[in-house]
């Protein structure tokens, strides 16, 4: 019963075993899983990998990283992935002032303008936003953004609260796990049950006891375990509510 909600699936680290890694996750318990586009070469192949798997999903956007290198057939190309078949969100967009490679009003007009797009889809928004707080939530604010997520969660309780009032899911991912995650694991604790989801940003950030190493979608249920745990509910349960909110968001 549970649904991997932000995944990479479709990079190098997979080729060797991707057969093999999707075969773990469904024995693991994971249902579906949403593959995530973050610039036209990785949405596309998002789309592709979605065509060929019945349980992955996909999901196409530019990350703000590659906000500075999106061009005019960027954005002509983008509304035409945004409704192939089996695509069930905008993203990941948002900020990134972690690492900023990409100047910042770039990445935030970048940011605006898939909003905007996804809220003439009609299709939820998947956002990331690294050191970014106060701008994220002032352009979702400001653009009048309908439904999404704020995936791998990594602000204070107050701003997952801040999110939470302007109608967003809260994911979250492996750093639960983290031994130095107390504040991630105060937000997994409060965020309400009907307003969370789960997710492993695979190849990336690794649960423990994998940490460090390469992430796959059979280790959501690690998060899950965690989270629960956390929250003091049997697995089942949380993962019936993470699912069945990962419905609802993304329209399964």
């Amino acid at each position: 019963m549970l649904i991997d909600t932000h995944a990479h699936l479709d990079l190098a680290e997979f080729d060797r075993d991707r057969p093999a890694v999707l075969e773990r996750a469904w024995a693991n318990g994971v249902d579906y899983i949403i593959n995530i586009g973050f610039d036209l070469a990785s949405s596309r192949r998002s789309i592709a990998l979605a065509a060929q798997q019945p349980r992955i999903f996909a999901a196409v956007g530019v990350h703000p990283h590659d906000a500075a290198k999106a061009d005019n057939s960027t954005w002509a190309a983008l509304p035409d992935l945004a409704t192939a078949p089996k695509v069930m969100a905008v993203g990941e967009i948002g900020l990134d002032y972690y690492r900023d490679l990409s100047p910042r009003p770039v990445q935030q007009a970048a940011f605006r303008r898939q909003i905007r797009m996804a809220r003439e889809l009609n299709l939820p928004i998947i956002v990331h936003n690294r050191d970014a707080h106060a701008d994220t939530l002032r352009i979702l604010k400001d653009e009048k953004a309908g439904e999404g997520v704020l995936h791998c969660f990594s602000g204070s309780w107050e701003i997952a609260r801040e999110c939470l009032e302007l109608g967003f899911y809260i994911s979250i991912a492996g750093p639960v796990t983290f031994t130095n995650a107390p504040k991630l694991q105060e937000v997994a604790q409060k965020v309400p049950l009907d307003r969370l989801l789960v997710e492993t940003d695979c190849p990336y950030l690794a649960p423990v006891p994998h940490r460090g190493k390469r992430n796959e979608s059979a280790y959501v249920r690690l998060v899950a375990e965690k989270i629960a745990d956390l929250r003091g509910l049997p697995l089942a349960e949380l993962a019936a509510a993470t699912s069945a909110n990962a419905r609802r968001l993304f329209g399964f």
